[in-house]
């Protein structure tokens, strides 16, 4: 993130009540000498240190979302930085990041295939524990929108599940919602019990 956009207050609206010990934490960000550090416990001290990881990702959430911000992006997702969808289909795919929630602290970062257009957990392990925030819930939808000849072609394919070389019926309990139920052995037994009972009265009767 560039320094001149954090020094613009208009940019950081609304996020000293979201960031504990914002002004320190502000501060810290752009490494201006804090007048009281020194009468700040240990404590305190690695609470503000944690607000100005929080303090920047949220501006940096809002930093991709400029012209600016989405050009240095471009570059990332040209270089497949964020990694490529796992999805066979999607021919190895460049993914964009993308957040669940715009709170800090609700959801890791996630990554957006645009080919596909599903949602999984990135392979990198630093960037799983990345707080997705500090991407946002619109980074990507936006980011495509803005560079329409980014949108790649749908996938040509499809996987269809066989057995033994057959696809699987619709109708089978392969594809029914599993909170539907399938009959229970107490209802099968149920149902034989009265077709007994009609086939011994239809025998009475004769």
């Amino acid at each position: 993130v560039e320094e001149d956009y954090i020094q613009d207050n208009f940019n950081l609206t609304g996020l000293s009540s979201l960031v504990p010990y914002y002004e320190y934490a502000l501060d810290m960000v752009l490494d201006v000498e804090m007048p009281m550090e020194d009468s700040l416990t240990e404590e305190q001290q690695e609470i503000v240190e944690s607000a100005a990881e929080m303090l920047y990702g949220l501006i940096h959430a809002r930093y991709i979302l400029t012209n600016r911000g989405m050009h240095a992006m471009y570059e990332k997702y040209r270089t497949a930085s964020f990694g490529r969808c796992p999805s066979v289909f999607c021919q190895g795919q460049p993914v964009l990041p993308v957040g669940l929630s715009d709170l800090p602290r609700n959801y890791t970062v996630n990554v957006y295939c645009p080919r596909c257009r599903s949602i999984f957990f990135p392979k990198s392990t630093r960037q799983a524990n990345i707080d997705g925030a500090y991407f946002g819930t619109t980074f990507p939808h936006l980011y495509l929108m803005t560079h329409p000849d980014m949108v790649p072609l749908p996938p040509v394919q499809a996987y269809v599940p066989r057995v033994y070389g057959f696809k699987i019926h619709e109708t089978s309990a392969f594809y029914r919602n599993p909170r539907e139920g399938l009959p229970s052995l107490k209802d099968g037994d149920k149902n034989s019990r009265q077709k007994r009972k009609g086939k011994h009265r239809q025998t009475s009767k004769k």
